[in-house]
């Protein structure tokens, strides 16, 4: 009797929710498809005091999901000279990634254990999970990575290796105003880049590491849709971004953004600004939320206060205590406070806008606040999950970028897309009480330039929901990949899941015929 083969596909995350949500949507597409699903999750080395309870949303609202928390790894003996990974890492996510890379040893243990007979493994790791490739390759597990940027940005990362090595030198040193030649995206001047990506720093070496490891995966996934990023998309197809071997096959599978629960709204335990927002006129008001890390001073907040009282329009604001750092925006590292809102915000603000706007600490359900009748923007820091949370509720953006390739999301949404436009900085990085004033009367009123942008906003939402449907781009991408990941076992799998155990050892030279 033929013995039933199953599989699991196991999700490596990463650190953090913005890696781990577009996970977890990516797990019900396939589940769909018959297919178990693990996601293995590890705890920040920054230290997180809200990862318990994160990991019991995930479990409480992903039944069908096993969920594995690998062990903290001990810490890396001190080196006898430094090496190209310990140079210069005081930054904190080269500390990640190193951190990252030391999980290999506990991931190879859990993946071990979860091997067996008849029972066929393939891992999705996201992009800063790149060196986990070393522990798929000793198993001889296929190997795929999960893109948490949009296509446009993918085209960017994978090729600047090619492009450093042809410069010659840190993108900085050409000038600021030097426009580099990436495929399959508008012009970028060098000031547009993230600023590690334009300086020859650590966190730029170690970039380079992990661009260069994604094409060893047999495939890339891309939370985006060929409608949204299609000169992009192309780019990455055509093989126009990795300059020195072939770019491995392109999925694009999303927007994957929660479904969300709208119809809590009118539960008694629904969020209280969902109570507020259906008390409000259909696309009267404006969503300012920054992500999980988007946090300013009390300097900033006042500035953004002020401009909201004066435009006299409705808001719904997302309020974060500020962190250390330079005030401008984020840190990536989590540093949180827990100030009352009535000593962040400027004395009388709530009181004087209580009519028509509401302050929330912290948090907000912002797929439910989006795709409310009574939304009308959406103030976002351009990270690439609410990006396409903006998308899909259809609501144009004001673009505030604050770190990371959020700067790179901005110009795409603004100058690709054109589904938002920028919140202006001034020169020292802070965005006054006029712009956010100005900048919300236009979005929200009835200029041709405003009306325009609406109608665009309501194009994007609708061909973002059929990609996801039934013979759209990004279901029939999804298609692809789920027969490339059954193409990727033989009929022989199980006689040599028998011989690798009898073995004892990796089977690298039988896994070259079987995934290449």
């Amino acid at each position: 009797m033929e013995t039933r083969r199953t599989t699991t596909v196991v999700l490596y995350p990463g650190i953090g929710v913005g890696h781990l949500s577009p996970m977890l949507e990516l797990s019900r597409g396939i589940l769909r498809h018959g297919i178990d699903v693990a996601v293995v999750l590890v705890e920040s080395p920054f230290g997180d005091s809200g990862f318990a309870a994160a990991v019991a949303r995930a479990r409480s609202t992903h039944t069908s999901v096993s969920f594995h928390v690998l062990p903290t790894p001990p810490p890396s003996p001190p080196a006898a000279a430094p090496s190209s990974d310990d140079a210069e890492d005081d930054h904190p996510i080269v500390g990640l990634l190193r951190y990252l890379r030391a999980t290999n040893a506990p991931l190879r243990d859990l993946l071990s254990s979860l091997s067996r007979p008849a029972h066929a493994l393939a891992l999705v790791l996201d992009m800063f999970c790149a060196h986990a490739l070393d522990v798929a390759s000793e198993l001889a597990i296929p190997a795929y990575f999960l893109s948490a940027t949009g296509a446009a940005a993918l085209a960017v990362f994978l090729a600047v290796p090619g492009l450093s090595a042809r410069v010659g030198a840190a993108f900085r040193d050409l000038g600021d105003d030097v426009v580099l030649p990436f495929a399959g995206v508008p012009p970028l001047k060098v000031s547009q880049l993230p600023p590690w990506l334009a300086d020859d720093g650590a966190l730029f070496q170690a970039s380079l590491r992990l661009a260069a490891r994604v094409p060893e995966a047999r495939g890339i996934l891309v939370n985006s849709f060929l409608a949204l990023e299609p000169r992009a998309v192309q780019a990455l197809r055509d093989g126009l971004c990795v300059h020195d071997r072939p770019t491995p096959p392109v999925y694009c599978v999303g927007p994957l953004v929660s479904p969300g629960a709208v119809a809590a709204a009118r539960e008694d335990d629904a969020h209280e600004c969902l109570r507020w927002m259906d008390a409000q006129p259909d696309r009267s008001v404006m969503f300012l939320c920054f992500g999980s890390m988007g946090a300013f001073p009390k300097h900033q907040l006042a500035e953004i206060a002020a401009g909201l009282e004066r435009s006299g329009h409705r808001f719904l604001w997302v309020v974060r205590s500020p962190r250390s750092g330079d005030g401008r925006g984020a840190s990536p590292v989590m540093n949180p406070a827990d100030d009352p809102l009535d000593e962040l915000l400027p004395a009388g603000f709530m009181e004087r806008t209580k009519d028509r706007g509401l302050a929330v600490k912290s948090w907000a359900p912002q797929v439910e606040v989006l795709r409310h009748r009574a939304a009308g923007a959406f103030v976002t820091h351009c990270g690439w999950n609410s990006t396409l949370e903006g998308v899909a509720a259809g609501l144009p953006m004001l673009c505030w970028p604050l770190y990371a390739e959020q700067g790179l999301n901005k110009v795409f949404i603004v100058e690709e897309m054109r589904l938002g436009v920028e919140m202006v900085k001034d020169g020292k990085g802070f965005v006054s009480a006029e712009e956010v004033e100005e900048k919300l009367r236009w979005v929200m009123g009835e200029s041709g330039g405003a009306r325009e942008l609406r109608e665009r906003a309501a194009v994007a939402r609708d061909k973002a929901a059929e990609a996801v449907a039934d013979g759209g781009s990004s279901q029939a991408a999804f298609v692809e990949f789920v027969k490339d990941l059954e193409g990727s076992y033989s009929k022989n799998d199980i006689l040599l899941e028998i011989w690798r155990r009898a073995s004892g050892g990796p089977w690298r030279s039988i896994s070259v015929l079987l995934f290449t």
